[in-house]
């Protein structure tokens, strides 16, 4: 290669490397998370990945410190929704509408909310970790009272006469899967053979309890009037009930944690303040002696979480 080829080669590559650094602008401001990318500049202004992984997690569509792969579907969809709204709002400072009371108390409340979130996100996460999760469910495993559990099999016939046929087709050797296939009226479990799968007494209509009660497995039973027709019944396993596992419980555990914590905290916030309501009970539908709503909130979801956590053991593995 000559020398005056050399030179334009050089010159051609310079030259595509500066064409390079127009077509994507240089980002001089730090980056807002460790490892953030900038995905898109409006005039002076840099969106970032995580500006539109938070829009999304805002928007309910992936959850909290879920990734959002830059190159999906939906991080465009949400790049494309950030860019128009940093636009409007960039109009409306233009415009003004940020000096307006409307808009400051406004932005205030939107200000209280998120510094509210973030204060319940990190008392959250210094409180609840593994082994909080851990102690919850060995504690409920020892306060729990495990029942028996029955899995057993049905065919729902019409009439009477219909389950006193089948219960001779059963007595001559005939497979009950096959006529629950075949002749059951149950849709639920007709093409499963009719397996109902593992079940408490609590849970099954009232007229199976006597029958399944003392009934041995392979035990054949009915027919049963119940509602919508008769019921023949082959018990196919009995056994204690299953406790959740650890990892399928956590979803419970730390959903009650979460609350119990929010609880704690308003609680220990609304001690220290004053807090004088300027509205009567009555003007809620309140009565005297009732917690006004806005107070009972968070005791009410820790309750109910409480609740949900109190049947972690008995909760069936299998349904």
């Amino acid at each position: 290669m000559g020398k005056g080829k050399i030179v334009l080669a050089v010159t051609g590559l310079m030259m595509a490397l500066v064409i390079s650094a127009c077509d994507k602008p240089s980002i001089n401001e730090p980056a807002p998370e460790p490892g953030d990318t900038a995905v898109a500049k409006i005039e002076d202004q840099t969106v970032w990945a995580s500006d539109v992984r938070n829009e999304a997690v805002a928007q309910g569509l992936i959850g909290e410190g879920e990734p959002l792969d830059i190159t999906s579907d939906l991080f465009r969809r949400m790049l494309e929704e950030v860019i128009d709204q940093k636009l409007l709002a960039r109009e409306a400072v233009k415009n003004g509408l940020d000096k307006s009371i409307v808009a400051q108390r406004r932005l205030a409340a939107a200000r209280e909310r998120i510094l509210g979130d973030m204060l319940v996100e990190n008392t959250v996460d210094a409180a609840i970790d593994d082994n909080a999760v851990k102690n919850l469910y060995e504690e409920q495993l020892k306060l729990a009272k495990q029942s028996e559990e029955i899995r057993a099999r049905l065919i729902m016939t019409r009439t009477r006469e219909e389950g006193e046929a089948i219960i001779k087709q059963l007595q001559a050797g005939s497979m009950f899967e096959a006529l629950a296939m075949e002749k059951s009226t149950d849709q639920a479990t007709r093409f499963n053979g009719g397996d109902m799968g593992y079940f408490t007494t609590d849970v099954m209509p009232a007229a199976y309890k006597g029958v399944l009660a003392n009934a041995k497995p392979g035990q054949i039973a009915g027919p049963i009037e119940i509602d919508g027709g008769f019921a023949i019944l082959k018990v196919e396993d009995r056994r204690q009930e299953q406790p959740l596992s650890l990892d399928e419980a956590r979803p419970q555990i730390l959903r009650f944690l979460t609350y119990d914590q929010v609880r704690i905290l308003l609680t220990k916030l609304r001690d220290k303040a004053e807090v004088k309501m300027l509205v009567k009970d009555s003007d809620f539908g309140v009565g005297a002696d009732e917690e006004p709503a806005s107070a009972a909130q968070a005791v009410e979801m820790a309750s109910e979480s409480a609740s949900e956590v109190a049947s972690v053991a008995p909760v069936p593995a299998a349904r």
